[in-house]
C-alpha cells in the first residue's frame, strides 16, 4: 500500500455507505474498489484524492482493564477494541490494521458515519485509537440519506469539527450501562453457581431491569384479576331488508333481573326515539419516528420490531429511504416535497397517488411534535428499487412511502350514529361508523381500512320489528399481555431506553428465558429476577431512575452535563446495590438456580409420552455416547422406554405444535446456515420432514 500523494481518510459506518459515498463524490460518480485482506476501500477523485473506507459497526467496546471472571464490583474499565474483548476477532484484528495503514498517509480525516450516538461513537473511536488521536482534527459529514445529491452537499458544507456533546452523551451511556449490566449480570450469575454448581446465564442493567418489571407488574394484575360476572341484552330486529342488533342501554349485574327484562320485552315492536349524529375530522398520521414505524409494522404485518429496524436499516443503505434510527415527527421543506413525489410518481405502485399531491396548490405535512436534533423523520428518497423488494423490505418500504404521502392528504371525515329504541319502555342503542370523505385514507391504502359499521336511512318514529331478545352472560377481562408493539410503545412512553436499543432489550429479554410467546409471558425466572431486584436494589427496577439518567444523557448532549460526573454519580449509585447482592448471596442464588434449571427444563420439553401418558418427552443426551435424542422423563426410572432419535446438528427446539398429517407432536431443526424445517417425531408418519420458509 504505497502511496505518495496525500489524501482525505473518509471513515463510514458499514461497506456499503463507504461504496455509496465514493460514488457520490467521485468526479463523474467513479470510484475504484480495492481490498486489502477482505477489507474493501475505494478511492475517488473531487477537489483531492479521497480514499473511503468502511468500519464493521462498533469496532472498539468497554470492557475491564482486569480480567477476573466473577469479581464484582469491577469498576475500572476501558475502550478496547473488539478483538481484546470478544471470541472470534481476527476479523476485527485485520479490519483496524488496515484502517490504521490507510490513516498514516491520509493529510485530513472525516467521519462520515451515520449521525447519531452510535455513529458518532464509531467515527470518533476510529479517528481516536486507530488513527492516532485524530478526533480533534477531523471534520464532520452530516446527512439523513444516502442519495448523490445530499452526500455531495454534505461533503460541500462539512462540520468543521465532530459533535463532542453527541459523542460524549454515548460515551456515558455505554459506559453507565456497561458499569452496570456487568456488574448487575455477574453477581446473579455467580450467586446461581454458588448455589447449584452450575452456570445459568443471566442479566440485567438499568433498561433491562425496569422493562422486565413492566411485563411482570401486567403479569401479575393478570393473574390476581378476578372476572366478575355481567349480563348483556341483546334484541335481534328486522328494519327493511336489514337485521340488526340492538343493546339494551344498561350491564345487569343480576341474571335475574336481565332475564326478567328480556321477557317483559319480548314479543314487542319498538320504535325508534332518537337519533344521534355526529361528524369528526380524522386528521392525517404523523411521519414515523423508529419507534412508531416498529409499532405499526408489527401491528399490520406482525414484523418483529429487531426485523423492522434491520429491513428498515437495508432501505436507508440502498438509498431508499431516509435514515431511520430518528426520534423526530418533523419533516422540514428542505428535504423537497415536489421533488420526492415526482420521483414516486414514477414508481407505477404509487403513481396516482403522489400525482394527486402533487396537484395541490400548498404541501405542508401534519407533523407531531418529537424532533431530534440529527435527523429528520422517516421519508423515501423516491430512488426506485434497483430489483424488486421482498419480504420485510417490501412490506417496510411501502410502509413508509403510504405514510409520507398521507402525512400531506386532507383529514377524513367520518360519521357516528346513535340510533335509540323503545321496546317495552326500555331504551336499546344501534351505533354505526362510516367514512363520508376518504381523505388521507386513500393514500394509506388497504393499510389504513377502519371500521365501518354504516346503519340503514332512519327517521325518528319508524317502528321495527322485535325477532328475539336474548340475555348473553360475560365476565369482565384482566388487562392485556403486552406484544412487541405495545411494549415498545410502553417503553417510549416512560423514556426507557432508547429509539436505537428497545429493540435489543426485548430480544435479550427472549434469550434469557425470562419472557416467552408473542402475547408475552414472564417466566417463573423471569418472575424470579425481577423480584430479587425489587427485594435488595430496587433502583435498578425503578423506571424514575432510568428515567434521570436518560434525562442526564440528553442534557451532556446539550452542553449541560459533564460527562465524568455523570458516571461518577451512576458508580455511587452502583457500589451500594453491589453490596446488596453480594450480602445476600446465598438467598438470591438459590432463587435463581432453582427457577433458571426450570426455564431449562421447560425449553426442552415436547409434551405427553403417547406411550405411558404420565411421562414427558424431552430433548435430552445420552450419558454413554453424549447423542442427542427424545426421551420419556420415565425413561431414567425405567418405566418407559419410549426414544426417538434426533439430528445431531444444528438447533433443535419444540414447536408446540402437532404434525398436520398425523397429529403426533414436532420439533424444529436448524442446521447452521440451512433452511429450518419440521421434524415429525412419528417413524411412520409420511411427511416426517416438512421444510419451513423463512
Amino acid at each position: 500500500m504505497q502511496r505518495l500523494e496525500k489524501y482525505t481518510l473518509i471513515i463510514t459506518e458499514k461497506p456499503d455507505a463507504a461504496s455509496r459515498i465514493a460514488e457520490a463524490l467521485g468526479n463523474n460518480g467513479e470510484a475504484r474498489k480495492f481490498t486489502e485482506n477482505g477489507v474493501p476501500y475505494y478511492e475517488a477523485h473531487r477537489d483531492k484524492k479521497l480514499i473511503v473506507v468502511p468500519a464493521l459497526g462498533h469496532l472498539y467496546t468497554v470492557a475491564a482493564k482486569k480480567k477476573k471472571p466473577l469479581e464484582n464490583p469491577i469498576l475500572d474499565y476501558a475502550w478496547v477494541p473488539r478483538y481484546e474483548a470478544e471470541r472470534n476477532p481476527s476479523r476485527i484484528k485485520t479490519w483496524l490494521q488496515v484502517i490504521a495503514k490507510l490513516g498514516e498517509e491520509a493529510d485530513s480525516f472525516i467521519d462520515a458515519c451515520d449521525y447519531d450516538i452510535e455513529g458518532s461513537i464509531i467515527g470518533y473511536c476510529i479517528l481516536k485509537y486507530t488513527c492516532g488521536n485524530r478526533e480533534n482534527e477531523a471534520k464532520r459529514m452530516k446527512y439523513s440519506t444516502l442519495t448523490k445529491e445530499e452526500l455531495e452537499k454534505s461533503y460541500d458544507e462539512l462540520m468543521p469539527q465532530l459533535d463532542f456533546n453527541l459523542i460524549n452523551a454515548g460515551l456515558a451511556r455505554h459506559e453507565v450501562d456497561w458499569l452496570y449490566g456487568i456488574n448487575l449480570s455477574r453477581a446473579l450469575t455467580a450467586a446461581a453457581k454458588k448455589a447449584g454448581n452450575q452456570y445459568i446465564t443471566l442479566s440485567t442493567g438499568r433498561v433491562q431491569g425496569p422493562t422486565l418489571k413492566f411485563l411482570a407488574l401486567r403479569e401479575r394484575n393478570i393473574a390476581s384479576f378476578v372476572p366478575n360476572p355481567y349480563w348483556t341484552l341483546k334484541a335481534k330486529i328486522d328494519f327493511g331488508d336489514n337485521v340488526l342488533e340492538a343493546n339494551h342501554e344498561r350491564i345487569f349485574e343480576v341474571e335475574a333481573e336481565a332475564k326478567a327484562t328480556a321477557t317483559h320485552c319480548k314479543s314487542r315492536n319498538g320504535k325508534i326515539t332518537r337519533i344521534e349524529k355526529r361528524q369528526f375530522r380524522q386528521n392525517p398520521p404523523f411521519p414515523f419516528d423508529l419507534s412508531s414505524l416498529q409499532v405499526e409494522a408489527y401491528r399490520l404485518f406482525k414484523i418483529a420490531p429487531k426485523q423492522t429496524s434491520s429491513a428498515a436499516q437495508k432501505l436507508y443503505l440502498d438509498a431508499l429511504i431516509s435514515y431511520p434510527r430518528t426520534s423526530s415527527q418533523k419533516l422540514p421543506a428542505q428535504i423537497g416535497y415536489q421533488k420526492i413525489l415526482k420521483n414516486l410518481a414514477k414508481i407505477r405502485e404509487y403513481t396516482l397517488l403522489a400525482g394527486e399531491l402533487l396537484a395541490k396548490d400548498h404541501l405542508k405535512p401534519n407533523e407531531g411534535k418529537k424532533t431530534d436534533s440529527a435527523h429528520p423523520a422517516i421519508y423515501p428518497t423516491g430512488k426506485k428499487p434497483a430489483k424488486p423488494l421482498v419480504g420485510a423490505e417490501k412490506s417496510i418500504y411501502d410502509l413508509v412511502v403510504r405514510r409520507f404521502l398521507s402525512t400531506f392528504g386532507d383529514s377524513a371525515l367520518r360519521q357516528t350514529s346513535k340510533v335509540i329504541l323503545e321496546i317495552g319502555g326500555q331504551n336499546f342503542t344501534l351505533s354505526g361508523m362510516q367514512t363520508l370523505k376518504q381523505g388521507w385514507l386513500q393514500f394509506y391504502g388497504s393499510l389504513g381500512i377502519l371500521r365501518e359499521n354504516p346503519l340503514p336511512s332512519m327517521n325518528e318514529g319508524d317502528e321495527v320489528s322485535v325477532k328475539k331478545i336474548r340475555p348473553e352472560g360475560e365476565f369482565t377481562e384482566p388487562p392485556p399481555r403486552y406484544n412487541p408493539s405495545s411494549l415498545l410503545r410502553k417503553m417510549d412512553q416512560e423514556n426507557v431506553g432508547t429509539k436505537a436499543t428497545r429493540a435489543g432489550i426485548l430480544q435479550t429479554l427472549y434469550e434469557r428465558k425470562y419472557i416467552h410467546g408473542e402475547r408475552i409471558t414472564v417466566t417463573e425466572l423471569g418472575f424470579e429476577v425481577t423480584d430479587v431486584l425489587r427485594k435488595y436494589c430496587p433502583s435498578i427496577a425503578s423506571v424514575e431512575f432510568t428515567r434521570r439518567l436518560e434525562e442526564k444523557m440528553s442534557e451532556i448532549q446539550q452542553g449541560k452535563e459533564n460527562k465524568s460526573g455523570v458516571i461518577a454519580e451512576a458508580v455511587e449509585i452502583l457500589k451500594p446495590v453491589i453490596a446488596s447482592l453480594k450480602e445476600n448471596e446465598k438467598p438470591i442464588g438459590e432463587k435463581l438456580f432453582r427457577a433458571g434449571r426450570q426455564a431449562t427444563l421447560e425449553e426442552r420439553i415436547i409434551g405427553e409420552c403417547p406411550t405411558c401418558h404420565s411421562g414427558k418427552l424431552i430433548i435430552t443426551h445420552s450419558k454413554r455416547t453424549g447423542k442427542r435424542f427424545v426421551g420419556c422423563s420415565n425413561y431414567f426410572k425405567g418405566t418407559c422406554k419410549t426414544a426417538f432419535p434426533l439430528p445431531q446438528r444444528g438447533f433443535v427446539k419444540p414447536t408446540n405444535k402437532s404434525c398436520k398429517e398425523c397429529g403426533w407432536m414436532t420439533v424444529l431443526v436448524w442446521p447452521k446456515g440451512k433452511r429450518p424445517w419440521n421434524l415429525c417425531l412419528n417413524p411412520q408418519c409420511s411427511q416426517k420432514r416438512r421444510s419451513i420458509k423463512k
